[in-house]
This record gives C-alpha cells, structure tokens and sequence, in this order.
C-alpha cells in the first residue's frame, strides 16, 4: 500500500454543512458517548470551533515532513487530523503553515502534540486544536503515511471521518454513521431545548427526569 492515500471518502457538502455549529458535546452523546479525543487536546482560543472531513497524517516524533504534504494536498473544508509521534513537546506547526491552510480555507488542524505561533494563528482565525503549545522545531526527514487510519487523542481517526470541535473538545464521527449520527444529534438538542424551556418556567431537573426513582433503587435514604 502507498505511503501517500489521494483518493479518500468524502461525505456530500449538504450533509457536512449539517454538522456546522453541532456541539462536539452534543455529538459524542448522540453516538453512544463514543468518539471523544483526549480532553487534553484543546483549541488555541476557546472561541475556535469546526465541522469537516478528516485527512489523517502520521508523521515520526518530531518530524513534520508528511504534515507539509498533507497541507500541500488538503481541500477546501478539510480537517488535518495528526498524529504526530509520542513526544507532546514538539511544535511542528506554526504561523507559516497556518497561512498556507487559511489561504487553502481548511476547516482547521487538530494535533496531538504541541503547536507555536499561537497569537498568531489565532488572529489569522484558523480553528487549531493542541495538546500543548512549544517553540520547539522538528526535522524533515523522515517518512509517515498520508490517509491511513491514525489513533489521535486516543481514538481511531480514518480519513474522511467528519471532525467536530469547539471549546469543549474533538469527536470523530466515522463515515458510514455520520447520517445517523446527525439525525440523533438534531433530536437531541431539540430535546434540551424543551427540557430547558420547562426549567425556566420554574421545574426541577430532578422531577423531569424522575431520578427519584434512581435514588430510591439504590435504597437512598432522606432526613426527615
């Protein structure tokens, strides 16, 4: 098999476009509390957030060679997905490469490892999400794969996955239940939205949801 993967999955645009503004929150409950990445991979700005198809990238620990390429490949609304090695502590993204994304109009960067250029990349208004951020460089010089399945922050990521993340955190949908997933997302939401519309009349939590039923089979016991 190659190294380098150019034809990939990809969702129809309609269907992406629906997952624009989805709460990654909202999302990973709506598929079975699966697919959340490493809470510790945050967004440089907490007002940063994405929707767009994976392009996974697999480069060696302090290496971003096939990161550069992958860039070099990427679509307009894709998102890099890179697992870039064991060491946390390597900045192999910064503002240079940001420009090249912006002016590509990638959905955004989701690493797990560091990044740098970090007040830069967020007035460009890249959505970028991190484990950490350092100023320390890394080699060209050794070969990974481009669109090969990766593990990112703990989950399997295939290229073409749909990739949501906002303040709260990263979840990748798998393809093939994408559609699924965004119909039980759309109940959802739609489901707080009345739950929350009871509590602001004055109900409880507690009562909607019954959980006195919960505490009384765990034979809870109260003060008179």
């Amino acid at each position: 098999m190659a190294d380098i993967i150019k034809t990939i999955p990809r969702c129809s645009d309609e269907l992406l476009a629906q997952y624009q503004g989805q709460a990654s929150a909202t999302v990973h409950e709506a598929m079975g509390r699966r697919g959340a990445l490493d809470p510790a991979i945050k967004p440089l700005d907490r007002s940063m957030s994405l929707a767009g198809r994976a392009l996974t990238v697999q480069c060696h620990t302090g290496d971003n060679l096939m990161l550069i390429k992958a860039i070099n490949m990427a679509q307009k609304g894709d998102v890099i997905v890179a697992d870039m090695g064991n060491a946390v502590a390597n900045g192999p993204f910064g503002e240079v490469l940001a420009v090249e994304c912006v002016t590509k109009g990638l959905a955004g960067l989701i690493f797990n490892c560091a990044v740098r250029d970090s007040r830069e990349i967020i007035a460009l208004g890249l959505p970028v999400f991190s484990a950490q951020i350092c100023i320390s460089g890394t080699a060209k010089a050794t070969l990974g794969t481009i669109n090969h399945p990766i593990s990112c922050g703990g989950v399997i990521v295939n290229p073409g996955d749909i990739i949501v993340a906002d303040a709260d955190g990263v979840v990748a949908v798998p393809l093939g239940e994408a559609a699924s997933v965004l119909q039980a997302a759309n109940a959802r939401t739609e489901k707080e939205a009345a739950v929350m519309k009871r509590l602001r009349a004055g109900e409880s939590l507690f009562d909607i949801y019954g959980y006195q039923k919960v505490l009384d089979s765990l034979n809870c016991t109260e003060e008179e």
